[in-house]
């Protein structure tokens, strides 16, 4: 069973499709044993960081998440709260990924939004997924390249497009969103072991 994160933020449902699509059960939850206990867990997210750190709080997420032992999917606004600081809402992240996530400069060409390309894939999660390929992305902040970039998009400048670091896996795209080559990035996630 997947459990995917719930606090109320957007785009829950639409993991949960996309799972649905490719025959996956899952569970949306905000329950920590049934979390802990999933086989997979997504973190997805769509929305504002400093008033969904909040939520998570609340449940004690952001100190669950973490802790966890089993692979964990970060998407989006999940995989900046991942990070260490967060210049939306000036807030502390999980500090799962060294990183520091920032607003593109400059403001009148944010959102990132649409289709765009990713290179340099160096994570499981893109097995037999053909170099430069188009993924498609919502955001207005980005977490910087480092260590744990597993792959590169270029918009304004380069950033993390995923990150890696042992158990913990993030994208920036949503490939929920983003047609077959999202829908195989989702089945290598869930054949990980």
């Amino acid at each position: 069973m997947i459990a995917i994160i719930k606090y109320n933020g957007g785009n829950v449902s639409s993991v949960q499709n996309a799972l649905n699509r490719l025959g996956v059960n899952s569970l949306i939850t905000d329950d920590p044993e049934q979390i802990i206990n999933a086989d997979k867990v997504i973190f997805p997210g769509v929305g504002e960081a400093s008033s969904t750190m909040k939520r998570l709080e609340e449940k004690g997420l952001d100190t669950l998440i973490p802790m966890l032992k089993q692979p964990v999917l970060g998407i989006c606004l999940g995989m900046q709260l991942m990070c260490r600081d967060n210049e939306e809402g000036d807030i502390r992240g999980m500090g799962i990924f060294d990183i520091n996530v920032k607003r593109f400069p400059p403001q009148d060409l944010v959102p990132h939004m649409g289709w765009n390309t990713i290179s340099d894939l160096q994570s499981p999660l893109f097995s037999g997924i053909e170099k430069d390929r188009d993924l498609y992305f919502v955001h207005s902040y980005y977490c910087e390249l480092s260590d744990s970039t597993t792959s590169i998009c270029d918009y304004i400048l380069p950033f993390s497009s995923s990150l890696q670091k042992d158990n913990f896996y993030a994208v920036q795209f949503h490939p929920e969103k983003s047609g077959g080559i999202g829908s195989q990035i989702l089945t290598n996630f869930i054949q990980l072991t």
